[in-house]
């Protein structure tokens, strides 16, 4: 019996190659763009859970309430961890992590290893870093000890042991020791890092005492509890130790600390505070959305096509029924092809899939599927969807086949129900309201996108140069060394920029009552350079000026939002005001207009900015455009001759900048691939149906040719209903991708509008691409020469 369906089956496929091309490619498609989105979703929802103890881990973080504002940190002090862990017979363990970068030497071998992480000894406790070489236990527990991943290792030992080995680190060659090599990290990893530096290098070298400081903010740190702990239970005890180790200091600096645990589960999707890597949980649901939209279009078109043939078949199923075969024995019949057809399309789409696994791995910017055969489960659950696919989309062509009268159907009087029509009617017009939808979503998102990348942020960051000396000795001798040099319109020396991490810093500001009103500001360590260099425009007061012997060590330049959150209503009115931040004492000299120092999901924070060549490790080179390479080679030449020790590195300043909007870039392009490859399906869908409903009309276009209708009216005739379809496609789709993008873009502070001609162009486009799909069909068969098509029948 199976083997006759079979047969059947590809006689029936090969007899109508060009709708069985349709339906195959349709779901071929869907299937795959369905299977790399779901591996996408699982990476975003599965970050950390590769940890045997994720359950128990929790990130603490920090609510700073000052007499300003409340920040929401996603830090802590350095010493709450270790202090939590002797306070609280809960905490089975503890592990602080701070990144860093640090000149690595071996030889003639010299690396700058931006991915540094300072780790407490008890990191391979608390998480599942496997190491290959070395003792998790003492890895990290003496001071200069180094754990390398094994990509890393491979840059300085090869093939060779690395286990006790010495390199050399920092410009000060300090002698460390290679104790560990860890497995390569799993890419959906919160915590990533090429080099791990034992916590008591930082402790007991380079910021001796730091981890008795409660007031001192840097450290990401993480708490495991014991097991059967409650950690809502455990959250409600820590403000009493606050105030039991910290208050005094609370106290004095007329701040007060509260801590909040985040499970570790939680913090890449849904925490709202700092994150190394923040994920979307709103691009999750868009993208799982997306997924499950495409698949019901492609069987949408199976259905279509399936149902649109049905009057095809009746005289067979007339036969089969005058023979004796049963109504439920032919609804099995038709179901089987149907899974027949969906089981192909899934072979199919596995080999798509597996091709299409590095393109879609470089639009995610990660490695988000190492392999389509890696996690066999999801091929799994795509066989077993592929199976209800089939039997879901068979079971209303099965019923109506094996409903047909005999005696009707073998007289020829077997027309197409008006159900089926209304039925057919109905998908086309969901398959192009998910279209257009995403045409609107699609057109928004990179209006978005444009706005961002367009806006006037308030400062210059064109053919900027920007090459970090890592605190080098000879850094301003390197910034000097550049005056004068071909190719370099100026040069500044600062600790940040704008897009990069800069610290907040305890400040006392005179407010407009003439008190000095507690504040954690941004705060800008700068040269005399710095705001001509980026085009920064004053509000009010000057900048800094060498002719001001005090402006080095009593003078303060904020921007607006600063002295708004000081209640001054113009800037002018900030001037003079006293300051004491970080042992500095002095008045506010200017106020600079708001600029966009971070990304345009936030608004503008009050900021600060202190002379500081100390702390001023950034070098920023504005360069003339028209002999950039030249420009760089005579810089590195510099650098050579005054840090040769020192790789010569940099990057440009939009670019860095930019990086900001990575994930909103990844999102845009994904995003817009998809919904291609939606309306790519439905168009398939579409010329399917108009193929089929042109040839059901063939003997109709001849006799029509034949009593003088131009091409033209008969194009329109042939078109006009499926455009109706498309027209009440877009009214019910207009509104809900309004709603649904209204609602991703409430999560940018600085947002574009929904303009209303995004629909009137996503109509037009929707109509224009429905009319080139049908239109093709209808053309050829106006163009027929009537005789053949009188004949047809």
């Amino acid at each position: 019996m199976l083997k006759n369906y079979f047969k059947i089956a590809f006689r029936n496929l090969w007899k109508h190659k060009v709708f069985s091309l349709i339906n195959i490619l349709g779901l071929t498609v869907g299937m795959s763009a369905c299977l790399l989105i779901s591996m996408y979703v699982h990476f975003e929802l599965t970050y950390d859970a590769f940890h045997s103890k994720a359950d128990r881990i929790y990130r603490v973080v920090t609510d700073i309430k000052t007499p300003s504002e409340t920040i929401h940190a996603g830090i802590t002090s350095w010493a709450y961890a270790p202090a939590m862990k002797q306070d609280f017979p809960e905490v089975e363990s503890f592990a602080r992590i701070n990144g860093g970068s640090f000149l690595v030497r071996k030889g003639d071998i010299k690396f700058q290893e931006e991915a540094t992480v300072f780790a407490d000894s008890s990191l391979f406790r608390v998480f599942d870093f496997k190491l290959v070489k070395g003792d998790p236990g003492t890895a990290l527990k003496e001071p200069l000890s180094i754990v390398f991943t094994e990509k890393a290792a491979k840059k300085y030992f090869g093939d060779s042991d690395p286990i006790g080995q010495t390199l050399l680190l920092s410009g000060d060659r300090l002698p460390a020791k290679v104790t560990g090599v860890m497995q390569d990290m799993p890419e959906n990893s919160q915590i990533k890092g090429d080099m791990f530096i034992s916590m008591a290098t930082m402790t007991q070298r380079f910021n001796r005492g730091v981890d008795e400081e409660w007031g001192n903010f840097g450290a990401t740190s993480y708490v495991l509890l014991k097991p059967g702990t409650n950690s809502k239970a455990f959250e409600k005890k820590l403000p009493a130790f606050m105030e039991r180790r910290a208050g005094k200091l609370m106290q004095e600096a007329k701040m007060r600390y509260t801590l909040f645990l985040e499970p570790l589960r939680d913090v890449h999707l849904h925490s709202t505070r700092d994150v190394a890597e923040k994920g979307s949980m709103n691009n999750v649901y868009v993208f799982s959305v997306v997924a499950v939209f495409i698949l019901l279009i492609a069987c949408i078109n199976f259905v279509n096509l399936t149902t649109a043939r049905s009057a095809e078949r009746a005289r067979e199923v007339g036969i089969r029924k005058v023979v004796g075969a049963a109504r439920s024995l032919l609804a099995r019949q038709f179901v089987s092809e149907s899974v027949m057809l969906c089981l192909i399309a899934f072979l199919f789409s596995v080999m798509l899939s597996a091709a299409l696994v590095p393109l879609f791995n470089n639009l995610a910017g990660k490695v988000v599927v190492t392999g389509l055969f890696a996690d066999p489960s999801f091929l799994v659950y795509m066989f077993l969807a592929a199976i209800v696919i089939g039997v879901l989309a068979g079971i209303y062509p099965a019923l109506v086949l094996s409903s047909f009268e005999p005696v009707t159907v073998l007289k020829g009087r077997f027309t197409t129900s008006v159900k089926g029509i209304l039925l057919r009617k109905g998908l086309v017009t969901v398959q192009f309201a998910i279209s257009i939808a995403l045409i609107i979503a699609t057109m928004v998102v990179f209006i978005q996108m444009r706005y961002m990348r367009n806006r006037d942020l308030g400062f210059s960051k064109d053919q900027m140069l920007v090459i970090n000396t890592e605190g080098d000795p000879k850094r301003a001798a390197f910034k000097e060394s550049l005056v004068g040099l071909a190719g370099v319109k100026s040069s500044a020396a600062s600790s940040s920029v704008p897009g990069s991490f800069n610290p907040g810093a305890y400040s006392e500001i005179e407010n407009k009552s003439g008190d000095l009103q507690v504040a954690n500001l941004d705060l800008y360590f700068v040269d005399f350079d710095y705001i001509h260099q980026f085009g920064l425009k004053m509000a009010a007061g000057r900048a800094f000026s060498k002719d001001f012997g005090t402006d080095t060590t009593q003078a303060m330049v904020v921007n607006e939002a600063a002295s708004r959150l000081l209640g001054y209503a113009r800037p002018e009115e900030a001037l003079g005001r006293r300051f004491r931040q970080w042992g500095r004492e002095g008045t506010i000299i200017g106020v600079v207009k708001d600029f966009h120092f971070r990304s345009l999901q936030e608004n503008i924070k009050p900021l600060t900015m202190r002379i500081e060549p100390r702390n001023s490790d950034l070098v920023s080179v504005k360069i003339e455009g028209g002999r950039l390479k030249e420009t760089v080679a005579a810089i590195e030449e510099k650098w050579k001759g005054l840090m040769p020790d020192r790789p010569f590195s940099y990057y440009f300043m939009d670019e860095f900048f930019d990086r900001q909007y990575r994930s909103e870039e990844r999102f845009e392009k994904l995003f817009l691939n998809f919904a291609i490859l939606a309306i790519f399906i439905s168009c398939l869908g579409l010329l399917g149906l108009a193929s089929y409903s042109t040839m059901q009309r063939t003997k109709e276009i001849g006799v029509r040719k034949v009593m003088g209708a131009s091409v033209a009216s008969i194009v329109a005739l042939l078109s006009r209903d499926f455009l109706k379809l498309v027209l009440i496609a877009f009214v019910v789709a207009s509104p809900v991708a309004y709603f649904g993008m209204e609602r991703w873009l409430q999560n940018f502070a600085y947002r574009t509008d929904i303009y209303w001609w995004v629909f009137a162009l996503a109509a037009v486009l929707s109509t224009a691409i429905a009319f080139g799909t049908v239109s093709f069909q209808s053309i050829k068969a106006a163009i027929m020469n009537p005789v053949k098509s009188l004949r047809s029948e």
